[in-house]
């Protein structure tokens, strides 16, 4: 029973991160089906797991890539500002 109770707040994290990750490849520069297939393949790769402590890792692991993904999204829009905004000074 206490497993259970173990599982539970852990699979809400789980279906939290796959949730927020599918939201964050809607831009993802090679599309959203892309990202989305291997995002579904990861997230299957993993469904067997039942170790509570393997599972806190690969959420620890997926919510980096989540971070990675925010910062090259971030890198993306201030590299286009840049371009729009300022005069290339090699000229």
């Amino acid at each position: 029973m206490e497993t259970l109770n173990m599982t539970n707040p852990l699979r809400y994290e789980v279906l939290n991160l796959y949730k927020n990750l599918l939201y964050l490849g809607k831009e993802y520069p090679k599309g959203a089906d892309y990202f989305r297939a291997r995002l579904k393949k990861a997230f299957l790769k993993n469904k067997g797991v039942t170790d509570p402590e393997e599972i806190k890792q690969l959420i620890a692991r997926g919510e980096f890539v989540m971070k990675e993904l925010e910062a090259l999204y971030f890198l993306r829009k201030y590299r286009a500002l840049k371009q729009r905004y300022y005069e290339d000074d090699s000229k």
